[in-house]
């Protein structure tokens, strides 16, 4: 085997749970090849770097074997290196900790922990004591 669809690989070492939603996302153009959005029928090889947007994260992968079929989760380290820079991380990680702030669209309104953990971390600003410079 010299070349696999990039979809099937995606799929094959777990980074997507379906082939399906690898598709769609070469299709909304996030994953790329030496940082050039690629199709799902794209083949790769042996080396590529693959750069898949998981937002607000692009994670970096580096294929070390091809695959085509689904393998259990001790296998992956065989198939790809994950290459992902650490400022992506601290970026995940600050998004994690500020996770509240940032709701998804549709979630509904905040709930009474949300808002309280809200107030700590602003620390009960009080609107009235800023100077909005109206002056």
């Amino acid at each position: 085997m010299e070349e696999v669809r990039i979809d099937k690989w995606l799929w094959a070492v777990r980074i997507f749970k379906s082939r399906t939603l690898a598709v769609d996302t070469c299709k909304k153009n996030r994953v790329m090849i030496d940082n050039l959005p690629v199709k799902a029928s794209r083949n790769i090889k042996v080396g590529d770097i693959v750069q898949v947007k998981k937002s607000p994260v692009v994670f970096s992968f580096k294929v070390l074997k091809l695959a085509d079929k689904r393998m259990g989760a001790k296998l992956v380290s065989e198939f790809m290196e994950n290459v992902t820079s650490p400022d992506q991380y601290e970026i995940l990680e600050l998004n994690k900790i500020s996770g509240f702030v940032d709701r998804q669209r549709g979630a509904g309104r905040p709930t009474k922990k949300d808002r309280r953990d809200l107030e700590n971390f602003t620390g009960n600003i009080d609107l009235d004591d800023i100077d909005w410079g109206d002056d």
